[in-house]
Formats: C-alpha cells, structure tokens, sequence
C-alpha cells in the first residue's frame, strides 16, 4: 500500500477593506482575494504576497515582523491583532480584514496611530515631570527591584492601538485616555522621579475621561500584543485616586 501523499495546500479567501479617503471617487467597500497557504504563513506574508502578485495598491503598514514597531495592527475577523503575529494556521479559510476604528484612516487597513497617541501624551503630560534639571554626572538612583520591574512591564508598550481599538469607550468618545493613555500615565505615577504629587494625578486622571471611564470589559487586556497587565495598572489607578480623594 502506497503512502498517502501530502496534504493539500488550504485555498484562503480573503475579504479586505477598501477605500482611499484622498481619492473623491473611492468609496468603502469589500475587495475579495484568493491565495494559497504556506507553511508558517503569517497576515504579514500573505499581505506581502496580495500586494505583489496581485494588487499592488493595497495599502497596509509593517516594519520590523517582530512584534516591536505596532504599524501592523488590524481587525482580523473582528478581533484587534497584529499582522506580523498572526498565523493564517489559526484562522479561518475567510480572512475578513479592516482597519483599526477610532485613528485616522489613511487607506485600506493603513491608520495614522501616531497623531492619536500624540495628543494623549501632551492632553496627559506623560512625560517625566522633575523639579530639578537633569545632571549626567549625578549618581545612578537606586530603586526597588519589584517597582523597577512593573515600570519596565508599562514600557514595553509598543502603541499599536490594538487596545484603544478594542476598547468600547473609547470608540464612543474621543477624550477619553484609553487602555494606552491609562497605562502611560501609570507608568509615571509610579516612578518615584516624577515630581508630581497624588493632587497633581489626580485632576488628571480621576475623572471620566481618566480611570474612572473605563466600563471594565477588558478586552483591552485579552488583545494586548505584549500582554501587558492593563487590569493590575487600573486597579493601581483606582487605588490611588481614591484614596487621593478621601483625603
């Protein structure tokens, strides 16, 4: 009895968002693709091969492949991801692809990121706020080895928007800080060389645009890429805002 042969190659279909804002004559609508499935084949690669050999107009963004850059975000079959991280294994034979909701759309599944996290950074000053200028030569500050580490777990956001798109409030509002705003502001209220006292956080973040938004779905928290811990950085933030206001 002869060996049964390979298995045959999945024929995927995949149904992308279409539409170029700056062209007056493009209108929203669904393009279909058919391609072959590859071993290990991930949005990116598939993507990649769409815009070669078959449209070279589609319009989608990437840059390292490695889950550090966050240009690739997208709605796969509805669900907030990253292309590059995504196998076409773990997919359906429909791929259903559109752009992340709440930024800007710049074409196709191509959004403009930047200037949403821009104006949440200076609406929130989160940057390092310290009553002294810096001094190169002053003696590295020692700092406790578990809060050095929750600082570190909030800087390894890459702001791919793959939790403000998934995010309920803000898709509704567009004043309110979101998954990443929340975890940006957390990470300077917990470094002891921000100046900034419990008062000062306080207006910024204790009110419905700030922590006290969130509706605690979470979903913000099951679609993080680098699986940051979003539901122990609001619990922080509720904490310390509420005890701030019973003061």
């Amino acid at each position: 009895m002869s060996a049964a042969g390979p298995t045959p190659a999945r024929q995927l279909r995949f149904e992308i968002f279409r539409y170029d804002p700056e062209d007056p004559a493009s209108t929203p609508h669904m393009q279909s693709f058919e391609l072959e499935e590859a071993p290990y084949m991930t949005l990116y690669i598939a993507l990649n091969q769409l815009r070669e050999k078959q449209d070279p107009s589609l319009q989608f963004d990437f840059a390292c492949r490695s889950a550090i850059c966050g240009s690739c975000g997208m709605l796969v079959n509805g669900r907030p991801a990253l292309g590059c991280r995504t196998l076409t294994a773990g997919l359906p034979d429909v791929i259903r692809l559109h752009p992340l909701p709440v930024f800007k759309l710049i074409g196709d599944l191509s959004v403009d990121t930047g200037r949403w996290f821009r104006q949440m950074v200076e609406e929130n000053e989160a940057w390092m706020h310290a009553a002294q200028p810096f001094d190169p030569q002053a003696p590295e500050q020692r700092m406790d080895d578990d809060l050095a580490q929750a600082i570190y777990a909030g800087e390894r956001c890459i702001e791919c928007g793959c939790c403000v798109a998934s995010c309920g409030v803000a898709n509704l509002r567009p004043d309110f800080a979101g998954p990443a705003g929340l975890n940006r502001i957390a990470r300077f209220m917990m470094d002891p060389r921000d100046t900034r006292s419990d008062a000062d956080w306080f207006e910024v973040v204790s009110n419905s645009d700030g922590v006290f938004g969130c509706l605690g779905m979470m979903a913000c928290h099951d679609v993080c890429p680098k699986q940051l811990p979003l539901l122990e950085v609001y619990a922080y933030l509720r904490r310390k805002m509420l005890a701030t206001g019973l003061r």
